[in-house]
């Protein structure tokens, strides 16, 4: 039932009449710019897709939108986006969270995620630090950071989310970075046109708990090699880069998991009879 629109969509036809309210320089912005921008590219109409999240500073996206979307709690929000997606195979469902959401309390269902493979897009807005709760160290915060909350650091070796989604069972693997983001509106259209699970790792600097992350936008590089269809050679690429190295690292070909369903339209009063005793 996946269809294009008839008539040319805009980005602006994805954007919901909500005004954003993330802190002034937040990288998750030109995130949302690049979403809706990768929306119009991709033809899907508003009402055929779905942006769930859990909770954080950019899980706030599914109210800027103008697209079915639903604010989970937090860390669900891959669970709540494979059982949409496998009940509504036609939908087009993405899931948006950021570092803290995703691979913290949402860790394990990113892991079966990788795993099952369902046919969905999973935008991650890394920022190295949990922005919403006001500054306390994220998975992948570097364990020298040093902050009032944790002075001296973490000494934590942190998570590293492409390697785990690679070992994991990933069949699309990318990073972009926010301030680029025509660049990153294309990763996003690459991911969502991608069989199977595909994980998008945006660097999205919180400037308000980690102002040095302006610098980022010096340090990010287009990726020197080309992706592969290897699993283990992009392993080993990633693992050796230096985390700043920018597009498609990994893309596979493992047939993602949908088994058949019965999109027949039932009554309420159908449904309910099959609950009587």
């Amino acid at each position: 039932m996946s269809t294009e629109s008839a008539c040319p969509l805009t980005a602006r036809d994805y954007k919901s009449e909500l005004k954003p309210v993330w802190c002034p320089g937040c990288g998750d912005f030109s995130v949302l710019m690049a979403i809706t921008k990768a929306m119009a590219d991709v033809g899907r109409r508003p009402e055929e897709i779905a942006v769930i999240s859990g909770i954080g500073c950019s899980s706030r996206v599914p109210a800027y939108t103008n697209c079915y979307g639903f604010h989970g709690v937090h860390g669900r929000a891959l669970p709540l986006a494979t059982g949409l997606k496998l009940s509504r195979p036609d939908l087009l469902v993405i899931a948006a969270g950021g570092d803290g959401d995703g691979y913290s309390i949402g860790g394990n269902h990113f892991l079966h995620a990788c795993r099952r493979n369902v046919d969905l897009t999973y935008i991650v807005m890394d920022n190295q630090v949990y922005g919403m709760t006001k500054g306390q160290p994220s998975p992948t915060t570097p364990p020298e950071w040093d902050s009032a909350l944790v002075p001296g650091g973490t000494g934590l070796r942190p998570f590293h989310p492409l390697v785990i989604a690679l070992a994991a069972g990933a069949n699309f693997v990318a990073r972009s970075f926010s301030g680029d983001p025509a660049n990153t509106a294309q990763m996003i259209v690459e991911a969502i046109r991608h069989p199977g699970f595909s994980l998008l790792e945006i660097l999205s600097p919180c400037v308000t708990f980690r102002p040095e992350e302006r610098d980022w936008a010096k340090q990010v590089h287009p990726a020197a090699v080309d992706e592969t269809s290897d699993r283990a050679r992009a392993a080993r690429r990633v693992l050796t880069d230096d985390g700043f190295n920018t597009g498609i690292l990994f893309r596979g070909d493992r047939a993602p998991y949908q088994p058949s369903v019965n999109l027949e339209v039932v009554s309420s009063v159908d449904f309910e009879t099959e609950f009587q005793p």
